[in-house]
């Protein structure tokens, strides 16, 4: 009994440990953080020299350790901008990533978040985003709506429960699809439904905007990338379009304003960055979030506004 006891210990000991990995100076050596605020413990200090960034270790095209993703280039522009040293605390993108960062004081800004998320006061809106369809060039396809008729000739890899099921379901196509898991699996890459799509396992792809377009313009098979059409006049849970923002904690409204400067001071240099990455990208909507849709359309609405 002693030893299961002991053993149960060590265990939880090492979870505790390897849950709470930060990154050195050496962006491929984990070392571990003292600035875990947790009781007992050392909590950071604020250093407003730094630019001190959340954000995952392995989630390209955003962000990795190596600072290859489009996210880190914009985070390494308004550093610069501000005069600031950049630095990150890194954890995976999952359920419990904004408490255990930004809300636990270990790094202050998240480079890309929705316009609207509760969690955090957020700026200006710099870019939007939505879904897109993928195939592969060879495909001859032409798909530019719902509608198409090539949509229905095909197995289509679609992340399950995604606002783009909405529409798949309404216009009958949920028997073609191939669903992928909502969270990602670790072991595999950020590009697998691309990558089954260039191995024919799938024939098209319905895929968040800056996966589906880095991935494509990535793959050694040539892709087809095409905007998937906004759908939330005709169900507000079928939005496939968002405005993204900088994000820090609700309570720095003088960081905020401070960045709110840089990026509009580099709007034009971001828009290149995110072009450079093959990032989709269309005009912000002002105002817009999914509750306004809701409100505006009602969360099952079948009409098309003005109809």
């Amino acid at each position: 009994m002693l030893k299961h006891v002991k053993k149960q210990l060590g265990l939880t000991l090492l979870l505790a440990i390897t849950a709470n990995i930060s990154y050195a100076a050496d962006p491929d050596i984990p070392t571990l953080s003292p600035d875990e605020g947790r009781i007992g413990e050392v909590r950071r200090v604020v250093d407003e020299s730094e630019f001190k960034v959340c954000a995952d270790p392995e989630n390209m095209p955003y962000s990795d350790v190596k600072k290859q993703g489009f996210e880190d280039k914009i985070a390494e522009l308004l550093a610069n901008d501000l005069g600031k040293k950049l630095t990150y605390t890194y954890a995976y993108s999952r359920q419990g990533f904004f408490r255990n960062t930004l809300g636990a004081n270990r790094c202050d800004v998240v480079i890309g978040t929705i316009s609207d998320d509760g969690m955090m006061r957020t700026s200006k809106p710099y870019y939007r985003t939505g879904h897109v369809f993928v195939w592969r060039k060879d495909s001859n396809y032409n798909i530019t709506d719902w509608t198409s008729p090539d949509l229905h000739k095909g197995f289509i890899g679609v992340i399950d429960h995604s606002p783009a099921t909405i529409p798949m379901d309404a216009n009958g196509l949920i028997g073609n699809a191939r669903p992928y898991r909502m969270q990602r699996d670790l072991n595999l890459p950020a590009s697998f439904m691309i990558d089954d799509l260039a191995k024919g396992d799938i024939d098209i792809a319905i895929a968040w905007g800056p996966i589906g377009g880095y991935y494509a313009k990535q793959s050694k098979v040539p892709m087809m990338v095409a905007p998937i059409p906004e759908y939330e006049t005709q169900n507000a849970k079928g939005k496939e379009y968002w405005n993204i923002s900088v994000g820090v904690r609700k309570k720095d409204k003088d960081r905020m304003e401070m960045i709110q400067g840089a990026l509009d001071r580099n709007q034009d240099k971001i828009i290149k960055i995110l072009d450079e990455y093959g990032i989709p990208h269309v005009p912000v909507v002002e105002g817009d979030s999914l509750m306004n849709s809701y409100k505006k359309y009602g969360a099952n609405s079948k009409k098309v506004e003005g109809n």
